[in-house]
């Protein structure tokens, strides 16, 4: 299951970790995607949908 929504195309993002000492090391954010069963124009489909599509109800249209 790859991390991008397959409606906005929401990915992953990447930024560094700050220590109090100020040393940076990379990391990366991750978006809640979530494999959902949706129905699509009247179809059926399995669907990597992230939580803030399918909270905004974009996948209905």
């Amino acid at each position: 299951m790859g991390k991008v929504c397959e409606f906005c195309g929401k990915g992953p993002m990447t930024g560094n970790n700050v220590s109090h000492s100020n040393q940076k090391t990379k990391r990366r954010w991750l978006p809640n995607i979530q494999h959902m069963k949706l129905t699509i124009k009247g179809t059926t489909a399995y669907r990597n949908i992230c939580t803030s599509c399918l909270r905004t109800q974009k996948a209905a249209v």
